[in-house]
């Protein structure tokens, strides 16, 4: 079995890539190789910043690894919150006592309560290095924005989040069927079937 490390500590994230590349590949966490850097994320793409993180471990750890950005882009916010999507809450000078995922759709909620327009997407981009060359995927999830928070699944902006064709939340379709459709699922697929090619 090969070795892949994926530049990730989060948990849900891991969880959902195991799953969908199954057991031809072990996907180490930065945990498992024993990065314990929090490594920059200055980049203004999706791209950027995965590249940026691959990169890192790369030069400072050898593994031929993959990265990934994922963020909410909004159409009527000008694609906000973006590349900050995970720090949406502190950009905009939030403090808060709930949790960072609470915080952040709090603010997002806010800035959208007399928008009718409520289009958006999740965006994911993978940066793999791999045998000495790089690689892009690309995944997409298209839906809208509701009022209110639904479900108690997934993690991030997922309650607040319906995808096209559905009339559940990400927290309330479950698992098996948001690894199923999602961005990170779109795009990891197209890894996937890279590395098995």
């Amino acid at each position: 079995m090969k070795t892949l490390v994926f530049a990730s500590n989060n948990a849900h994230k891991l969880e959902e890539i195991r799953a969908i590349l199954g057991d031809q590949y072990e996907v180490k966490s930065l945990k498992d190789i024993g990065c314990e850097s929090d490594i920059p994320e200055t980049g203004t793409t999706f791209r950027e910043n995965a590249l940026q993180k691959a990169s890192y471990v790369k030069e400072h750890f050898g593994f031929d690894c993959f990265a990934d950005d994922s963020g909410l882009q909004v159409e009527a916010l000008n694609g906000e919150p973006g590349v900050y999507s995970a720090r949406y809450a502190i950009k905009n000078g939030v403090k808060f006592e709930v949790s960072k995922d609470e915080a952040n759709m709090d603010v997002l909620l806010n800035k959208l309560v007399n928008e009718t327009n409520r289009r958006a997407c999740f965006r994911t981009s993978v940066a793999l290095i791999y045998q000495g060359e790089t690689h892009f995927f690309d995944g997409i999830v298209k839906g809208c924005i509701l009022r209110e928070k639904r479900g108690n699944g997934g993690f991030g902006y997922d309650p607040i989040f319906i995808p096209d064709g559905y009339d559940k939340t990400f927290a309330e379709l479950g698992n098996e069927v948001k690894n199923s459709i999602s961005h990170r699922a779109r795009a990891v697929a197209q890894l996937a079937t890279f590395l098995k090619n």
